[in-house]
């Protein structure tokens, strides 16, 4: 019989199989699963950024319909398999052949496998037969090897690598929402009480990119004190003085109703104070739809930038409200680009379950999406977190869908668990962020006193699309 390594990829100590010690017929295997992550990283370190590689909107309507890892994506996984398992340290390669039969794409597990097939004794020359194979049991890639076995036995601590983390998130992600900006006029915004400093600040900046024209509604005293404190300039900026926060909200949202502001923002009050003047049945500003709010987000874990919904506004929705809040995200997310948005319905199971209420309403919601009572979208669920974003988790239980794996829309149960979700995100996932309230007559600019600046300043900018849309298309 002759030996097989199967080590995964933790080994922890490095061994190796010396020319001498080497059998015809040995064979070492590796298994990895393919992420959106391997492909941006191998992109970054090759150069090769092929839009089939890279570009999920351009892979989509390819000959494969998605993206798909780089030929030598798989060749790279021979070699690590021919330099740390087998023959491993001390291994000289000479030559390989490789023959690609097959794609690899996002969530596929390829198990890599090296086999001896001859040795020569008088070069140390080892031939070695390599084969890739998916889950499915099909040869992506194989090949031979020609390597130089090494002479002496080495065995050693694995080198520990330093962490890569990819900036697909922050800056890029503004710089070209700003630039698709840039091409429309800024739109008029009532910044409510912006009493602090980053507040202020950041309306201010807005103005400074073109994205809004700001009219500033709260006391005149305390603006002008914390504009001095901060060393910020209100020249030319319109302010109307009114004498508290509670006043402050209902003067914005009057100056919604009469059309002289497209949005809000939130400055330094509290949101529940914000909120209660813009559904305020006197202000005017209500639709048919119930209000709800959506964090856009972007991180380097996921290729596409996406919605999470209701994180701020809806405590517990129940199913009608669950269904505006869907409707919203759904405008928005078209508002954005994404003409046929996949909506995923979050829970803690992927089955319908009787005794946990949100796996009913994630069934209930889809069979409106399909009787027409939700349009624009594909919705699935319910859906949990993994298999709504990992095509790899999807496949693993066995869930076919448009959804699962892909998501643009993530609607989760309540409240709770949405802010959570988007915290976690934000502060651990490296997110890049955006929050606004949709659902109303006008856009909302919510954003949270942590939120930093290019957070608060694309929140301007998506406001900004929301409101040019409801000019030729009304709520």
């Amino acid at each position: 019989m002759t030996p097989t390594s199967t080590a995964d990829d933790t080994l922890q100590v490095l061994r190796n199989r010396t020319f001498d010690e080497l059998v015809v017929g040995e064979r070492a295997v590796l298994e990895r699963s393919l992420t959106m992550q391997d492909i941006q990283v191998f992109a970054a370190m090759s150069g090769d950024v092929n839009s089939f590689h890279v570009d999920p909107a351009f892979a989509a309507g390819a000959r494969f319909h998605e993206v798909i890892a780089h030929g030598m994506w798989g060749g790279a996984l021979i070699s690590a398999v021919l330099g740390t398992r087998l023959p491993g340290p001390g291994t000289i390669y000479r030559s390989q052949s490789l023959q690609f039969r097959a794609p690899v794409k996002v969530g596929d597990r390829l198990r890599v496998e090296v086999v001896v097939l001859r040795k020569d004794p008088a070069t140390r020359g080892v031939v070695l037969d390599c084969r890739c194979t998916n889950q499915a049991g099909q040869v992506v890639i194989e090949g031979e090897a020609d390597v130089v076995a090494p002479s002496e036995r080495i065995e050693r601590a694995r080198t520990m690598l330093p962490e890569i983390r990819l900036d697909a998130a922050g800056g890029e992600g503004l710089v070209r929402l700003l630039a698709h900006v840039a091409a429309l006029p800024p739109i008029p915004v009532a910044v409510v009480h912006p009493c602090d400093a980053p507040s202020l600040s950041a309306a201010l900046a807005a103005q400074a990119a073109g994205v809004i024209e700001p009219i500033l509604v709260a006391p005149r005293a305390k603006l002008v004190a914390v504009a001095a404190e901060a060393s910020l300039d209100l020249s030319g900026i319109l302010i109307e003085d009114v004498p508290h926060s509670h006043a402050a909200a209902a003067r914005a949202a009057d100056l919604a109703r009469q059309g002289t502001v497209e949005a809000l923002m939130k400055g330094s009050l509290h949101t529940d104070e914000l909120m209660a003047a813009v559904v305020a049945s006197s202000a005017g500003l209500r639709t048919g739809r119930r209000v709800s709010h959506c964090f856009v987000l972007q991180t380097p874990h996921y290729p596409r930038a996406f919605i999470v919904t209701d994180a701020a506004i809806n405590l517990a929705p129940d199913l009608a409200q669950k269904a505006d809040i869907i409707r919203n995200a759904i405008e928005l997310a078209q508002v954005i680009g994404v003409v046929k948005p996949r909506v995923a319905i979050l829970a803690a199971v992927e089955t319908v379950t009787a005794s946990m209420p949100a796996t009913l309403d994630a069934a209930a919601l889809c069979k409106m999406a399909d009787r027409g009572q939700i349009t624009g979208a594909v919705l699935d669920g319910p859906l949990a977190f993994d298999n709504a974003v990992s095509i790899a988790a999807a496949r693993t239980k066995g869930i076919v869908s448009e959804v699962a794996g892909q998501a643009d829309i993530l609607v989760v149960p309540d409240l709770e668990s949405g802010n959570m979700l988007a915290k976690q995100l934000m502060y651990m996932g490296q997110a890049a962020s955006a929050g606004i309230v949709m659902g109303a007559k006008v856009p909302v600019i919510l954003t949270s006193r942590a939120d930093s600046g290019a957070s608060r300043l694309a929140s301007c900018a998506i406001a900004a699309l929301v409101a040019h849309h409801y000019r030729t298309t009304p709520p």
